[in-house]
């Protein structure tokens, strides 16, 4: 079993604003992210989408994001 759960893209974004990542700008649905060190990352899900194990996993190599984040 897969150690990432499946989350709301809703909730996920309001782990990685926790985390110190901040909208840098907006077009529709397309979020871009950016941190400190961090290359900027495109967060490209509606609010109701709902974000699996192995799209969460992709993510976290991205955004440093680990399964106790959430």
């Amino acid at each position: 079993m897969s150690q990432w759960p499946s989350i709301k893209a809703k909730r996920l974004l309001v782990v990685l604003l926790r985390l110190g990542w901040e909208v840098k700008r907006q077009s529709g649905s397309h979020k871009t992210l950016s941190r400190n060190g961090w290359p900027d990352f495109v967060f490209a899900f509606h609010d109701g989408d709902e974000i699996g194990p192995k799209m969460l996993a992709r993510i976290a190599k991205h955004t440093g994001l680990s399964p106790d984040d959430l």
